[in-house]
């Protein structure tokens, strides 16, 4: 089982190389690969664009039956990021009967990265998030932008960057919203924000 998981691993490491996907870095951290360090930017034309935020992404020798633990250790305040562990609360991580085998790494970085500015409204993990953007956009904005200037860090948990730079994959490629919000769609709990906000 294990050398399979390498093998996916490794499929993963390239297919993140050849893609070169904007705004999102990833590396493995750990010799057997089963621990991976990763920093993803916000998308375009959102509030959320020039934000970075690390994560840390812990494989088992049942991958890719299973998904991967994935936490933000830069945490955002988002309706759909625990504020306590950094977990990152999407179906596809939580619900192993919703992982399907076709996942990667790229997507997995991808509908995160898609998650930041299209938060899931219906069963928040952070109420409070979801709370203020209902009911203030502008107000919930501030206040990422305000934590952010102020971090809240599993800093115990922060991965180190490779000492190889080949091993350090730096995302240039242009994708459009249309590509991410395709692929978020498919694997994200619930309809986008603005099916749940009221008018």
């Amino acid at each position: 089982m294990h050398c399979r998981t390498d093998f996916l691993l490794e499929r993963d490491f390239q297919e993140l190389k050849e893609n070169n996907f904007k705004g999102i870095t990833a590396f493995p951290v750990s010799e057997d690969l089963m621990e991976w360090g990763a920093d993803i930017e916000g998308l375009q034309n959102t509030f959320w664009h020039g934000l970075f935020f690390q994560l840390k992404i812990n494989f088992t020798s049942q991958y890719n039956f299973v998904p991967p633990v994935v936490k933000f250790l830069t945490i955002p305040f988002h309706p759909n990021v625990d504020q306590n562990t950094g977990r990152a609360c999407i179906d596809i991580l939580d619900d192993p009967d919703k992982w399907n085998t076709s996942y990667t790494l790229s997507s997995i970085l991808l509908t995160l990265q898609v998650m930041l500015s299209n938060p899931v409204l219906e069963n928040p993990v952070n109420l409070e998030a979801a709370q203020m953007l209902i009911k203030d956009e502008s107000l919930y904005k501030q206040e990422v932008l305000r934590l952010l200037n102020q971090p809240t860090q599993l800093r115990n948990n922060s991965p180190e960057f490779p000492k190889d730079p080949d091993k350090l994959i730096r995302s240039t490629k242009a994708i459009s919203f249309n590509d991410y919000y395709k692929t978020w769609s498919g694997i994200a709990t619930s309809k986008a924000t603005e099916y749940y906000r009221s008018p």
